[in-house]
């Protein structure tokens, strides 16, 4: 008889993971600590939680992680399933709403009759079972030691944080105005202008404003892909104009010219009735987040159904620890998955989960491990985490500089990248084809 495979966490990650172990015919072992318990991120009692963005970044294979989404689809991922399901506008990005999202994962995971879900909290497992780590970048403390004990390595860490979420009656629509860069493709965003003096002023207020306090054994150490607005403010006065407060190609129809600066909100559900601020991810106080923020024109009375929020994210030495399917190296029946090896990024950990999940079942049914290679952007992603000449190892979100070059060279990118994209999808339809991956 077939053991079953114990899946710890039921984030995107743990839930791509044990959809994958359940398809080829295996019993799974879910187990989730919500809502007996959360951590100071989490505020709902479904499974695949986004607790910050609602965007998972763009769906065009031109960029490696469009690319990462369609070789996903073609491996029969769960989270691009529920993702497209579920999607609303954002321009050439796929963004969800996270609620639908979040609820038919839920679904799907707990419809599944392979799949045991078990609401508890595990501070240990046991070496004899075959078992993933999916526990995510908040890995509740008791399990945390653990995981020290089991990988001899001091966790590295840093800190991450969500964007405030407003409703769209509360925007003032008289001074904010939809539109799409340089008038390409639909208006899905709201852009809030600014000119000169009301930038300086907002900048001010930032930079000055008071933060929640953090923990005294707490180091605080950015993430470069979700930086805190105030640490970018500080950065420099005008470091946010080219960044996420960038108007280039924004044209304000009050003042019919280009903006000084310009905050944008992205569609956060699908009936257009939340908005999130666009890199506003926040260490600041949730009083001074409102007031702030309400400098901003057009959210001078805007309803903030959620403050940004900032936590830490855990995660372990993967080069030193895990090979390229995301086993520990010790040889133990232990696979890690999500963002807790390192990779950084909704889809990245979702794309890990599937990874880890396919090889765990080629274990149980003995059968050779499935590696991906770095021509593919999933087997880029799990060829940096396993590379152990990697001494000062950092989160990564998925890029082409991760994969194999071409043999030819192309000097115009977009055309690079698409052939790079075309090689890549090619190759997973012959792993799909050759390891039989997708037969029932």
């Amino acid at each position: 008889m077939v053991k079953a495979i114990n899946v710890i966490g039921a984030g995107l990650a743990g839930c791509e993971a044990a959809w994958q172990i359940a398809r080829r015919g295996i019993k799974v072992n879910l187990y989730e600590m919500k809502p007996e318990k959360r951590s100071p991120a989490h505020h709902s009692d479904t499974f695949a939680e986004l607790v910050c963005s609602n965007s998972l970044r763009s769906d065009q294979i031109e960029n490696a992680v469009g690319l990462l989404k369609e070789e996903m689809r073609l491996l029969d991922s769960l989270i691009m399933k529920c993702a497209d399901a579920t999607r609303v506008p954002a321009g050439g990005a796929l963004a969800v709403d996270r609620t639908k999202f979040s609820q038919m994962v839920t679904g799907c995971i707990k419809d599944n009759s392979y799949i045991n879900v078990i609401h508890k909290e595990i501070s240990e497992i046991s070496f004899e079972d075959l078992t993933i780590i999916a526990t995510g970048p908040l890995t509740s403390e008791a399990f945390s030691r653990f995981i020290s004990g089991i990988t001899g390595e001091r966790h590295l860490y840093f800190f991450d944080a969500a964007a405030p979420i407003v409703t769209f009656e509360s925007i003032d629509m008289s001074k904010a105005f939809k539109a799409a860069r340089y008038g390409r493709g639909s208006e899905d965003y709201i852009n809030c202008p600014m000119d000169n003096q009301q930038y300086e002023a907002f900048w001010n207020e930032l930079v000055n404003a008071e933060l929640a306090p953090l923990k005294d054994f707490e180091k605080e150490v950015l993430f470069e892909g979700c930086m805190p607005i105030e640490s970018m403010a500080k950065r420099g006065k005008d470091t946010m104009r080219f960044g996420p407060l960038k108007p280039v190609g924004l044209t304000d129809p009050n003042t019919l010219r280009e903006p000084y600066a310009v905050v944008q909100l992205r569609q956060d559900n699908k009936e257009g009735t939340l908005y999130n601020i666009v890199g506003f991810q926040t260490h600041l106080k949730w009083p001074e987040q409102k007031r702030v923020f309400g400098m901003i024109p057009g959210l001078e009375n805007a309803e903030f159904v959620r403050y940004g929020v900032m936590h830490r994210n855990t995660f372990i030495n993967s080069p030193k620890l895990l090979d390229s399917t995301y086993k520990l190296k010790t040889g133990r029946n232990i696979y890690f998955a999500g963002q807790i090896t390192g990779v950084e990024g909704y889809i990245e950990s979702a794309a890990s989960g599937l990874t880890a999940g396919i090889n765990a079942a080629m274990s149980i049914l003995e059968r050779e491990p499935v590696v991906f290679p770095d021509t593919t952007a999933i087997g880029a992603l799990s060829s940096y985490i396993s590379d152990s000449s990697i001494k000062n190892f950092q989160p990564m979100n998925v890029n082409f500089g991760l994969m194999k070059g071409m043999d030819i060279r192309i000097r115009d990118k977009r055309k690079k990248n698409y052939e790079i994209a075309q090689r890549a999808l090619s190759n997973i339809k012959q792993i799909i084809e050759d390891r039989k991956l997708l037969e029932d």
